[in-house]
């Protein structure tokens, strides 16, 4: 059983919406109007805004090559000479994949167990509250959840586990175990876990934008 395609094309889907939604707007609009008495020939155009400075510390530079589906209980990491920077951890319910960018370059990838109907997998910008190596719940018998990085005040956490297919957390992004050691490694209190659904980027793209 494979985990979700990885959903890393180019934010087209959007764009071409908006360019078709013009054009239709033109073709309505193409009757010629009779002018307005008194009426100037043109209103003047608002000045544009300026455009948002983007961080290039969090644009993507780089994307792990893999090939389709990612297998549950899989996992991939290449740092190999990828410069420092800013850490941001991506996790998309709908691909159930998680991934790992340094600097804009995605140094790490896995699939991932996730929340149910009942107990889902909240969607958000998280920042990591507390780490714990060696971290047991205090809500569900005392369960191991190794190299816990807690993202909710109520307990949803990345955390190492067995991932297999037919499992599910409690809410929890579960990765294999020996993944949740290398992240657990290099991520720091503070560091950003963006949680979305669907959400399509690629190169060139802002890991932070919204």
């Amino acid at each position: 059983m494979q985990a979700g395609m990885r959903n890393l094309a180019v934010l087209v889907a959007a764009v071409g919406g908006i360019v078709l939604a013009g054009a239709a707007l033109l073709k309505f609009d193409d009757t010629p109007q009779e002018p307005v008495a008194g009426a100037p020939s043109s209103a003047p155009k608002p000045a544009a805004p300026p455009a948002k400075a983007v961080d290039q510390a969090f644009v993507i530079k780089r994307i792990l090559p893999i090939k389709g589906a990612i297998n549950y209980g899989e996992w991939h990491w290449d740092e190999a000479g990828v410069p420092d920077g800013p850490m941001v951890i991506t996790v998309d319910l709908d691909a159930r994949v998680l991934s790992v960018f340094r600097g804009g370059y995605e140094i790490a990838t896995t699939a991932v167990l996730l929340g149910t109907q009942e107990k889902p997998t909240p969607l958000g910008v998280f920042p990591i509250k507390m780490k714990d190596a060696d971290h047991h719940s205090s809500t569900y018998d005392n369960a191991p959840m190794p190299f816990t990085m807690r993202l909710t005040d109520d307990g949803v956490s990345i955390h190492g586990t067995k991932v297999e297919n037919g499992y599910a957390s409690h809410g929890c992004v579960g990765t294999p175990t020996e993944f949740a050691k290398k992240l657990f490694a290099i991520a720091k209190v503070g560091d950003k876990v963006y949680i979305t659904r669907g959400k399509m980027v690629g190169i060139g793209d802002s890991l932070v934008g919204g």
